[in-house]
């Protein structure tokens, strides 16, 4: 098994509880295919760098796993699916630290303000 970090952006237009709720049903998809859930993290609502269908803010949701091949291929498949997905990305990291992202530091930081 290897190390994947999956980013998420999902519609503006859900609740809070509706965007963590989809996370969490993504999270569930990778567990039932074998996944460790190592770490996750909700962004909250961020502004998109370009419109996306329609779309200038959205949800982020973060999660790092250690992740079989064929679970994150699944997982992939089903958010491809999903109409509240807008965009998502996997990538293989080398090792997974428990450390915030810098999206985690950098929103803690703002929040000391």
């Amino acid at each position: 098994m290897a190390f994947y970090e999956t980013v998420m952006v999902l519609r503006r237009d859900l609740s809070p509880a509706q965007a963590e709720e989809i996370a969490k049903k993504y999270q569930k998809v990778l567990e039932t295919g074998g996944a460790k859930i190592i770490r996750t993290e909700d962004w909250g609502l961020l502004p998109l760098a370009y419109q996306i269908k329609k779309n200038k803010k959205a949800y982020y949701s973060m999660v790092v796993t250690e992740t079989p091949a064929a679970a994150l291929q699944e997982c992939e498949r089903q958010m491809g699916l999903d109409e509240d997905v807008i965009r998502f990305m996997s990538v293989r990291l080398e090792s997974a630290d428990k450390e915030p992202s810098v999206m985690m530091k950098a929103k803690n930081n703002k929040a000391g303000e």
